[in-house]
């Protein structure tokens, strides 16, 4: 198995909806925080499917990059 990867997210327990995901049902990821490897990150609307995990280094500058609005919508 890819250490990178979880073949079903729903084997953790503890995602939480992003603060940056939006109103809408359809654009929404989950995160969960404390995982010892980085973050996995996954689709709301497909709690069995895949997740990624992010190394924590790379999450915390997206984020950043993020919040800054380095991503126009």
């Amino acid at each position: 198995m890819n250490e990178s990867l979880i073949a079903d997210g729903a084997l953790l327990s503890g995602w939480r909806r992003s603060s940056y995901s939006g109103p809408e049902a359809g654009s929404c990821i989950e995160v969960l925080d404390g995982h010892p490897s980085g973050v996995p990150v996954r689709d709301s609307k497909n709690p069995h499917g895949p997740a990624v995990i992010v190394p924590a280094p790379a999450w915390s500058t997206f984020v950043t990059a993020v919040g800054s609005g380095a991503f126009p919508s």
